[in-house]
């Protein structure tokens, strides 16, 4: 597996983007189009909030079709809680960059991200669609990256190439996510490409499995938005030997390579969250179950007091085991031993679910470097999970006291 200098995704075969100004912002770039010369098939995962935006009621019809063409993303207005007029928009959207490109209407994927409550402005929306797909090109996959930020303080991109028999599959992304981060899935939207050659229900059974792994184990504030959503796009012009399932040539290490963008993306949304001054990764080992390990690695790092003491540099290990403890799962809290790493080093703060003797200095030093592990070892049985959080800082408040404004 090789990693591209600069990748995203324009990377692999087949694909252009463009990422304008088209006015939903004061200044900055709002309107991304990314397109596949070819038809591509498709899968995704989507919000599992019941109040889901238009962009999302949408995208799961076109996803029935066999193919699409490529996507529309707007920053800055979510057109979400926007009733029959949001969906209508959200058509019209995808029509619009339809029509821009030469491609059918059912083959446009559209999301958006922003503000919830208001309309969109649609003459700014078509006229942005427009002026995107006059600057389409393969080099402009880093404009679309930037043109779906919102509260984000640096893009999240990616782009990874491996030998696959005679040919060569690239798998690109980009994601945006920066707060109202939580699980199922994480606040965020997320598109992939790839110009491997796989089969759709193939595709859409690793996307959906590795969201599990990935995205879904991700937090900043316990908020779960109404418009996250993970795109996948496979156009197959690396034209490798179709993959349909697991017993196929490529099916183990394409897997690898969709994860590892996919996590790579995930936990940069992750030390991005909003006032962020730590990437926090909670490592449990020793669940009865995978469930329960997954269970109580999210519920650590949905914790407030976790992610204030962090902020804080404060060794409360308290505070990680209460975690555990109400999480859901069944464990013994006499079993449970506790460390905290970093690059400054590793200490043990707990040992049978009691404290010991440790240096607070030590302690200090390593929670002092801005990426923390947190390793909690259950006496259950042999699954293991990881997540990743952030710490919760006053700017967090800051930012979202004044978000509409």
């Amino acid at each position: 597996m090789e990693a591209i200098e600069k990748g995203g995704v324009t990377s692999p075969k087949g694909y252009k983007a463009a990422g304008i100004h088209a006015g939903l912002k004061k200044k900055k770039k709002d309107l991304a189009l990314l397109v596949s010369d070819t038809p591509a098939v498709a899968a995704g995962v989507f919000t599992r909030n019941v109040v889901a935006a238009a962009p999302v009621l949408y995208c799961k019809e076109v996803l029935k079709a066999p193919h699409v063409r490529g996507l529309v993303v707007n920053s800055g207005n979510a057109n979400a809680c926007t009733g029959d007029q949001g969906l209508e928009n959200a058509r019209a959207m995808g029509a619009a960059a339809a029509a821009a490109v030469g491609a059918e209407p059912e083959e446009m994927l559209v999301s958006s991200t922003g503000v919830i409550g208001y309309q969109l402005p649609m003459e700014k929306i078509r006229a942005g669609i427009s002026q995107a797909a006059e600057h389409l090109s393969a080099g402009h996959g880093h404009d679309a990256a930037k043109a779906i930020m919102t509260t984000d303080t640096f893009s999240k991109e990616i782009a990874v190439r491996f030998p696959l028999g005679e040919a060569t599959v690239t798998v690109g992304g980009m994601s945006k996510g920066s707060g109202m981060i939580h699980p199922n899935m994480a606040t965020m939207l997320c598109f992939v490409t790839t110009d491997c050659a796989i089969g759709k229900e193939c595709l859409q059974g690793m996307v959906s499995d590795i969201t599990d792994r990935t995205f879904n184990m991700i937090t900043v504030d316990g908020d779960t938005s109404t418009n996250d959503m993970l795109l996948v796009l496979a156009n197959g012009q690396a034209e490798n030997p179709e993959i349909t399932g697991p017993a196929d040539e490529g099916y183990a290490a394409f897997y690898d390579a969709l994860y590892l963008v996919c996590r790579h993306l995930a936990i940069e949304i992750a030390r991005d969250g909003e006032g962020a001054t730590k990437l926090v990764t909670v490592q449990v080992s020793g669940a009865a179950s995978l469930a329960d390990a997954r269970i109580a690695a999210k519920s650590v790092c949905s914790s407030n007091l976790v992610k204030t003491a962090v902020f804080g540099e404060d060794a409360n290990w308290g505070r990680i085991l209460a975690a555990v403890g109400y999480s859901g799962i069944s464990f013994d809290p006499y079993g449970v031993d506790i460390a905290i790493s970093s690059a400054a080093g590793s200490i043990q703060v707990a040992l049978k679910g009691t404290g010991i003797g440790f240096s607070e200095e030590e302690a200090l030093k390593i929670l002092k470097e801005k990426e923390i592990t947190f390793e909690i070892r259950l006496s259950e049985g042999s699954a293991s999970a990881t997540a990743w959080c952030c710490d919760f800082s006053y700017d967090y408040v800051k930012i979202n006291a004044s978000y509409r404004s």
